[in-house]
């Protein structure tokens, strides 16, 4: 089935070139997060799609259709910014209904349609009620509803949910989440915030310096990084020096990881290894040694910090299985081979 496909896009401001031939193809129905640092051209990206930028060069194509030289207006998708942008003198039921009316939909379609989103997003009944009696959440609901009131072939927001508290902003993942799967559109979601990509996308797509670093699913974004940057990222790691050995083998802070072989070609580089991956125990020969620095308690989660070898490696566990180091105690430090990713330095 067909989809969106973004062939060798381009934008530049004078010098600047904010988006470096970026080509991705997003098949029909798939839940996109882009997400990358603030400035690495995520959201002009977003707005060359929309319509709403120019690219300096590449198309923009949506079902075979070049949407490239397509007015905005003209293109069939739906938006949600950042702020919001509800209009503050029309209610609920007048704001989502605005799109249908603009295009000359009579209202008894329109209200009809209204009732309809307003059971789709749990508000029914608010259509008479003025958007600024409404909660943070019922804002956001209201403007995702807005945004699908024309059935778009397309659905572009643009970080949706930064203004939201932490609690609100995790449920309203889940409700978008689930609210695209039942409509089965296509949906691109602009954010910053990685646990949101990694709980909504079906596709992640890892963007520095205007260009892709890498797109795949969340679980291939987390356990095998393209890169150093992807892997820094996304979550958090430890990103240790690996070099090979005589024998061709990977050895990382002075030790050879058992198993670890350094890809074909390749002399240096760095390994990924996220911190619940780090096994500490009593020292012993074949580990590491280091010396633990910190010990944080999260509750859910004990992170312990380790000295080994001039470097800070982090290694996370659960209550259930506390270590019971402390700060100043001497551990070996076991870095699993099926856990360590080699990356280019």
């Amino acid at each position: 089935m067909s989809g969106l496909e973004l062939q060798d896009i381009s934008k530049r401001f004078g010098n600047f070139t904010a988006v470096d031939n970026v080509r991705l193809s997003v098949p029909h129905g798939t839940f996109v997060c882009m997400l990358g640092p603030s400035g690495c051209g995520k959201t002009t990206l977003l707005r060359m799609i929309a319509g709403l930028e120019e690219p300096s060069s590449g198309r923009v194509v949506l079902d075979g259709g070049d949407l490239t030289p397509v007015p905005t207006h003209k293109r069939n998708l739906g938006m949600v910014f950042q702020s919001l942008a509800l209009f503050p003198h029309l209610n609920v039921g007048e704001n989502i209904a605005y799109p249908l009316r603009i295009r000359g939909v009579d209202r008894g379609a329109q209200k009809k349609r209204v009732d309809e989103l307003l059971a789709m997003i749990h508000l029914t009944g608010y259509g008479d009620r003025p958007v600024s009696k409404l909660s943070g959440g019922q804002r956001q609901r209201v403007a995702i509803a807005r945004a699908l009131a024309i059935s778009p072939k397309l659905f572009l927001l643009d970080e949706p949910l930064s203004a939201l508290d932490a609690k609100l902003r995790e449920a309203m993942q889940v409700e978008l989440r689930q609210l695209q799967q039942q409509l089965g559109i296509t949906t691109i979601v602009v954010t910053h915030d990685q646990r949101e990509a990694m709980t909504m996308a079906d596709l992640v797509v890892v963007m520095g310096e205007g260009r892709i670093r890498q797109a795949a699913p969340p679980i291939e974004i987390y356990r095998r990084p393209a890169d150093a940057f992807v892997a820094d990222f996304i979550g958090s790691t430890n990103l240790l020096d690996v070099e090979a050995d005589g024998a061709g083998r990977a050895t990382v802070l002075g030790r050879a990881v058992p198993g670890l072989e350094m890809p074909s070609g390749k002399n240096k580089g760095v390994i990924s290894v996220r911190p619940e991956d780090v096994h500490l125990t009593a020292p012993a020969e074949g580990t590491v040694a280091g010396k633990v620095t910190f010990v944080r308690d999260l509750g859910g989660t004990i992170e312990t910090f380790v000295e080994a070898e001039g470097k800070t490696i982090v290694a996370v566990t659960t209550p259930r299985e506390r270590t019971g180091f402390s700060a100043g105690d001497p551990v070996g430090i076991v870095l699993p081979r099926e856990n360590c990713v080699v990356l280019d330095a």
